[in-house]
């Protein structure tokens, strides 16, 4: 469930801890909760605690508060990140398709094209080293990559800097949620705050697997998931849930030859790390086409078929990936089922 813990205020009384927890029994979609996420000052705490997901640990200040996810997303949003001003970083991660852009690979200023798909960022707060390759290992320090880089935003991050701080609204923005000036760590933290609001609880498979509702999924779809879980497809040996990736690093036999080399690039170790890319989360996936890192699978059935081929021969591809036979009335019953996944509406409750 969801909770809301202000920092000015706490429990007093023997009878304001059993009305706590008699809130805490109720359903985390319920109005009374959402109003109270509503309602919340600038300064309360905003919890990340979803009863199914694993507990997450934030340090202090990567607390969420309401003043800076507000000013987060005011930064998300601004193209003055961008050397020319003509994009931000919603530019790549548009929140219609669920935080992704719908090309094969993106496309930065002056229309310089980047060799990855741009992937979604709901539940990132939950990952714990952020690329497709592993290169990052936090949101904070993530945020600047693509600031910096040359086919995205292309500016240099100290310019950044620079230019959201000689914005008076800024200034005051900054002062209300950190209790202090722009600089690095307050502009990578803002932006990292509100990516860490970027939530996907709610779906109709939550609702069915972990709230019991049993008609949250229709027939096709709980047949999918019976397929998705089975020893023959054994799509949970990666795709684990709650969050549907077990943040891995895999060769998915999808290429013969890695132009891309994925995870060596940051190890530099090819004879064991090429192609390896980390295990994407599957919440959303009938949102964020198309798919693989480079785009290269349009569909959600070009990407079963892919699996169910075996994929290509390549030396490191994972033992994992051996293929499988599927019949169309299966296929259509494993896409209901990854179509169940789609849920965009609880992120609201934290950036609205």
């Amino acid at each position: 469930m969801i909770t809301i813990k202000s920092l000015k205020n706490s429990l007093r009384s023997p009878i304001a801890s059993l009305l706590l927890a008699m809130v805490l029994l109720m359903a985390f979609t319920s109005c009374r909760e959402e109003t109270d996420l509503k309602e919340a000052g600038p300064e309360a705490i905003l919890e990340l605690n979803i009863p199914h997901f694993p507990a997450l640990n934030l340090k202090p200040d990567q607390l969420l508060t309401k003043s800076k996810v507000k000013l987060g997303k005011q930064l998300f949003f601004d193209p003055s990140l961008s050397r020319d001003y003509s994009i931000s970083c919603a530019s790549c991660h548009l929140p219609e398709l669920a935080f992704t852009d719908g090309l094969a690979v993106s496309v930065g200023i002056e229309g310089r094209v980047h060799n990855r798909n741009s992937p979604t960022l709901f539940n990132v707060a939950w990952q714990p080293y952020l690329f497709m390759d592993g290169g990052n290992p936090t949101l904070e320090s993530q945020v600047i990559g693509p600031i910096e880089e040359h086919r995205e935003m292309d500016l240099p991050f100290t310019e950044a800097v620079s230019r959201i701080a000689a914005i008076n609204e800024y200034q005051e923005s900054f002062q209300n949620a950190f209790g202090d000036d722009v600089n690095p760590y307050t502009l990578s933290l803002a932006l990292a705050t509100y990516e860490r609001a970027l939530l996907s609880y709610d779906s109709p498979f939550d609702r069915f697997r972990y709230q019991g509702d049993s008609s949250a999924l229709s027939e096709s779809a709980q047949r999918g998931l019976a397929l998705f879980e089975s020893a023959e497809l054994n799509c949970v040996a990666c795709h684990k849930f709650p969050l549907t990736t077990d943040f891995s690093f895999q060769n998915n036999g999808l290429k013969d030859i890695y132009l891309d080399p994925g995870r060596a690039r940051v190890t530099n170790n090819i004879p064991e790390h090429e192609g390896q890319f980390k295990v994407a989360t599957l919440r959303n996936i009938a949102l964020s086409a198309p798919y693989m890192h480079d785009g290269s699978l349009g569909d959600l059935g070009d990407v079963i078929d892919h699996y169910a081929s075996g994929g290509s021969n390549h030396r490191l591809k994972s033992s994992l990936i051996t293929g499988f036979e599927i019949s169309a009335s299966e296929k259509a019953d494993l896409i209901a089922f990854l179509e169940s996944l789609t849920d965009t509406s609880s992120y609201k409750l934290y950036t609205d």
